[in-house]
């Protein structure tokens, strides 16, 4: 491995990345964004360049500039800092996992390719091992989120045997809602790979069925009250800990009905944490004041923001 850690738990902020108005990266906040998720949030393993960071939207040297300042922000202050690597192009993921490997990251994720898509467990393993063979000293992860890629291929069955194939794999960021698929995928590789659940409002769920932790957008400002979830779990307190699942639903399904994704969600981490993140990235459009206003006021009716 490239660093030598602790296993990957607990709860995973999948980063947005900070913008100017003009558009281009924005590094110079990355050091303040780090130090918030720490002593705000209580959040120590980040994910870079995924979902929530428009990581396909961003440019090779882009996402290498990121990976980069992230793992120098995060070093001292961040146990896990995983990069995905994921692209529509085999060859450009091979390089960004070489990168990360270079940056010390502690771990590579990877996406499917999703427009033309691996139509068998057997492509999709041929495919995340050619660009794990990249990388061969570190970590290694599948990022399962079907609903973006149309690559809805079973992951237990991905799983059955893969280390084989894959020396450095270490387990999935399962981003949906089939809990059949997740569930069997726990019961059957729970004590050899990490297995992070990806749908923030279904995480209670997720953790009964005994996931290992989590990747999540609203991680980065809800946090504190999440890992307050997780504790209450761990007591066997269900019913406080169904409490705070709840507020966490609440919030994500008043957002859904505003049309919530990943602009939207950027913006709320702006109005919480105070980081100017900026605008998303071409084809997303920018907040408008409207729902920004919207989003504060249900932020405050929670109590998420005092």
């Amino acid at each position: 491995m490239a660093i030598p850690m602790n296993k990957l738990c607990g709860l995973v902020a999948a980063t947005f990345t900070p913008m100017t108005q003009e558009n281009e990266i924005n590094i110079s906040v990355i050091g303040q964004y780090v130090d918030y998720l720490v002593k705000v949030q209580g959040i120590k393993n980040i994910f870079v360049n995924g979902t929530t960071a428009e990581g396909i939207s961003l440019t090779v040297e882009e996402r290498k500039l990121l990976a980069e300042e992230w793992i120098k922000q995060g070093k001292g202050k961040l146990n896990h800092v995983i990069i995905h690597v994921g692209s529509l192009s085999i060859e450009e993921s091979k390089q960004l996992a070489i990168h990360a490997a270079k940056c010390n990251a502690s771990g590579i994720a990877v996406i499917s390719p999703f427009f033309f898509k691996p139509q068998s467990i057997e492509a999709l393993t041929e495919c995340l091992q050619e660009v794990a063979s990249a990388a061969p000293s570190i970590p290694f992860y599948y990022y399962h989120i079907p609903e973006f890629t149309g690559v809805s291929l079973n992951v237990v069955e991905l799983l059955d045997g893969i280390e084989k194939r894959i020396p450095t794999f270490q387990g999935v960021k399962f981003t949906s809602s089939d809990l059949l698929d997740f569930g069997q995928c726990v019961h059957k590789f729970k004590d050899r790979f990490t297995l992070l659940y990806g749908k923030d409002e279904l995480l209670l769920s997720a953790i009964v069925l005994g996931a290992s932790g989590a990747v999540g957008s609203t991680y980065n400002y809800m946090g504190s009250l999440c890992n307050k979830m997780l504790t209450y779990a761990e007591r066997g307190d269900y019913d406080s800990a169904r409490e705070h699942q709840a507020v966490i639903q609440e919030f994500v399904g008043s957002m859904s009905r505003l049309g919530f994704g990943v602009a939207e969600n950027k913006a709320t981490m702006t109005l919480v944490s105070g980081i100017p993140l900026g605008p998303p990235r071409l084809p997303l459009l920018k907040c408008n004041e409207e729902k920004q206003a919207k989003i504060l006021a249900t932020l405050k009716t929670l109590k998420i923001l005092t």
